[in-house]
């Protein structure tokens, strides 16, 4: 289990922290939801999740061990990012772009890297794409390349910054139903403004705004609350 506790970040310059005080448990085995609107926290509480930001106050703990702490190749086994921007290596193909750290981070021979990258794209549906480049494959391809280049590292959680803000409301249906399917292999948080998808998609969440929770829950109640408020 991810626990935050006490967890707050201020900005150099800042007047008010971008969270403040959270205290929340991200349990395994499931798909969660990071929820709010543009300026609620979100994408800060993810960085100080993943290691990008130290807090400025509070902790972020993986099976009670503080993150701090952990050796940095034990951590990134432990949880895996894909950021809204994905960050694929546009001179690199896609099963380049996979094997490139289970080689150089983790010892992988280049083998073993390209033998288990073409196994998770045939999973994924998209084993044709291993030889093409991130300029020639769709948005929604990206998206699977991405999610596949982070579980290449197999890890215990993967955070997903915004997964659906550059899909069609099609891709968007289909990258839910595979990340529905993917729930075997590690646990998904999702960080998204969208609450069509995370209800499709995840069972619990919580709810920020103004960088503190709001609800927390299950997520079809989460949205219910907040939708009343509005």
């Amino acid at each position: 289990m991810i626990s935050a506790r006490d967890l707050s970040y201020v900005y150099p310059n800042a007047d008010q922290p971008a969270i403040a005080n959270i205290d929340a448990d991200f349990p395994r085995e499931r798909v969660f939801a990071v929820l709010g609107e543009s300026g609620s926290g979100k994408t800060t509480l993810l960085n100080c999740m993943a290691r990008f930001l130290a807090p400025t106050s509070g902790r972020v703990m993986i099976d009670r061990r503080d993150i701090a702490d952990m050796p940095e190749p034990e951590f990134r086994r432990a949880l895996g990012v894909v950021f809204q921007k994905l960050y694929l290596f546009p001179h690199l193909s896609v099963q380049e772009n996979m094997t490139l750290a289970p080689v150089k981070v983790f010892g992988q021979t280049r083998r073993e890297a390209r033998d288990m990258a073409g196994d998770m794209l045939d999973r994924l549906g998209i084993g044709d794409l291993g030889k093409r480049y991130p300029s020639q494959i769709s948005g929604g391809q990206a998206q699977r390349v991405a999610i596949a280049r982070g579980l290449m590292l197999q890890p215990q959680y993967m955070l997903l910054d915004e997964p659906t803000s550059a899909l069609d409301a099609r891709t968007t249906g289909e990258f839910t139903q595979w990340l529905s399917e993917l729930q075997e292999d590690t646990s998904f948080i999702i960080v998204t403004h969208d609450l069509p998808f995370a209800a499709e998609v995840a069972s619990h969440g919580v709810f920020l705004e103004n960088g503190k929770i709001k609800a927390t829950g299950k997520v079809e109640e989460i949205i219910r609350k907040v939708t009343q408020s509005i």
